[in-house]
């Protein structure tokens, strides 16, 4: 019996391991794509950005199934856009202040079926490419969920860096679920020595 709730724990461990591969890899395709877009316009590459991340999962949890449509996303006329009414708590889930994302950009988009091209395009040739054209952005956050995906820029200076929140605020660091799926891979290792 024991060994069988241990392959049920390691069937579910490596299933969730491979979800989590595959909406990485998607993004990890995202920014190969928009580095490269850059570099063809001369403009140094992105590099990721844990905190931009965060925000950019917070956010892309809030446009879960929503429907695409012509109002959403890359499609929206500029300062029609959704505004983001949870964004301070959102900050808050990420240890983030105000003030060092005012310099950011958050870019959603919503396409059926995230199809890689088609994903690429909606921030290459759409509203969004005048914020990738710019070098003022250093850094990038990528999160998808259902047919949305969020792409958070930051800036290298102070006011656009995504640096956490100084130490001493209320808030303790949270476990991270890949940290949880590390030690039930580990506890059922040991339970499998037993």
């Amino acid at each position: 019996m024991d060994s069988r709730i241990s392959l049920l724990c390691f069937l579910v461990l490596a299933f969730s391991l491979l979800h989590c591969a595959r909406s990485d890899g998607n993004d990890a395709q995202l920014l190969k794509g928009i580095n490269s877009y850059r570099s063809s316009l001369k403009v140094p590459a992105l590099t990721e950005n844990k905190n931009a991340a965060c925000l950019a999962e917070q956010l892309a949890k809030q446009f879960k199934g929503q429907q695409c449509t012509n109002t959403t996303g890359a499609n929206t006329v500029i300062g029609t856009e959704q505004q983001f009414p949870d964004y301070p708590k959102y900050l808050d889930h990420c240890h983030l202040n105000a003030s060092v994302t005012e310099d950011g950009q958050v870019m959603p988009a919503c396409v059926p079926g995230l199809v890689p091209g088609v994903v690429l395009t909606n921030y290459t040739k759409s509203q969004y490419n005048r914020f990738l054209n710019d070098s003022q952005f250093s850094g990038v956050g990528i999160a998808n969920e259902g047919d949305w995906v969020v792409v958070v820029l930051s800036t290298s200076t102070g006011s656009g860096d995504y640096s956490p929140a100084t130490p001493g605020s209320n808030w303790a660091a949270p476990v991270q679920p890949f940290s949880l799926m590390i030690l039930l891979l580990v506890g059922s290792v040991v339970l499998l020595m037993k």
